[in-house]
């Protein structure tokens, strides 16, 4: 078994784009079924994936070091075996007690009718350390405070933080993702380039000059109700998202938006980073994302044209709902929804078959 997960370093992405202070990502390094963790501060966690009466079981052998540096440990060695077990829902382990009852007092493991203590993968992808970049940094919960923007009350929203917000390594592609605020005196041209292309004019509508996606940028940048992020494979961009505030957006009297409903939009700019494997990287992490930063985003909606026959058919392997068609001015739209309870009870961070 050797498909483990590669962590970036959240010191800085290989693009040179600095990440949040204070993290020390686990390595996780397969040798057979030995799986050996370390980081920065030396070696963590070893562990050993085997199959025992017919199934996969994880075994911490070797534990060093004591405090959330171990949590993050087994948390990495969590996913990392999940992802080379297949994805189940749940997988066997044995580990120490101190660290066993951590994570159960944290939910993601418990024991089954036989005593066998297990991981539950839903609850797994819910924890933000492994994956928020901004987990622990005082960018968590938000605090509630309402106001009013074009007659729509609706809770005061954070600007982004810059740099490396999120990123998770996806097995299939052996490339880790990473999204990232954008910024406009290194994206600009890219932006540019992306908008100009024909295929992408066709539906965002955009196309224009330089200054032109200046000052659209400088909006987006300015208006907490939507973070204009770059998506990066190994640190390559190769799209762009905006990341929105349903209620406070053009589409929320269509879905009556909640409080804490989110939306998004996707440019992807590389003509070689299109197809299956790379949208089944790239949909789920953005949802992840999305429901990660925010524990109180329920739903996150949608609004693609009703005629992107192609993007309609990859939001419903994402696992969104077709909920009905409705017109803005500029075009007819069909709303989709998916809610967070679907997204982690059915595991569709990992491609759906």
């Amino acid at each position: 078994m050797n498909e483990g997960i590669l962590l970036i370093d959240r010191e800085a992405d290989p693009a040179g784009m600095p990440a949040p202070a204070g993290y020390s990502s686990p390595l996780p390094h397969w040798d057979d079924d030995l799986l050996i963790l370390s980081s920065g501060e030396g070696p963590g966690q070893r562990w050993r994936l085997a199959e025992r009466s017919g199934e996969a079981v994880l075994a911490l052998e070797q534990e060093i070091g004591q405090g959330g540096a171990d949590r993050l440990h087994a948390i990495a060695a969590f996913a990392a075996a999940l992802a080379a077990a297949g994805d189940p829902a749940h997988l066997a382990v044995e580990i120490a007690v101190p660290l066993r009852d951590r994570f159960y007092n944290d939910g993601v493991l418990r024991p089954d009718e036989a005593g066998t203590w297990r991981v539950d993968a839903s609850a797994l992808y819910q924890l933000p350390d492994l994956w928020l970049c901004t987990a622990g940094e005082g960018h968590g919960v938000f605090p509630a405070s309402y106001t009013i923007t074009d007659g729509r009350h609706h809770p005061r929203r954070p600007f982004a933080q810059p740099g490396i917000l999120y990123s998770r390594h996806i097995p299939w592609l052996d490339q880790t993702l990473s999204l990232r605020l954008l910024d406009i005196d290194r994206d600009l041209a890219l932006f540019h380039r992306w908008q100009n292309d024909p295929r992408i004019a066709e539906f965002w509508l955009e196309a224009g000059d330089l200054d032109h996606h200046r000052r659209y940028l400088d909006a987006q940048l300015a208006d907490p109700h939507s973070m204009p992020l770059i998506a990066s494979l190994d640190g390559r961009p190769f799209g762009y998202f905006e990341v929105y505030w349903a209620k406070e957006n053009r589409i929320g009297p269509h879905c009556d938006a909640d409080d804490y409903d989110r939306g998004w939009h996707v440019l992807i700019g590389e003509a070689d980073i299109r197809g299956r494997d790379y949208i089944t990287a790239w949909m789920p992490s953005i949802v992840h994302y999305i429901f990660l930063s925010d524990p109180r985003t329920r739903r996150v909606v949608g609004e693609p044209a009703a005629n992107h026959q192609q993007q309609i058919r990859n939001l419903d392997r994402g696992g969104f709902a077709k909920v009905r068609e409705f017109d803005f001015p500029h075009k007819r739209a069909l709303l989709v929804s998916l809610s967070r309870a679907r997204f982690f009870a059915e595991r569709l961070w990992v491609p759906r078959t």
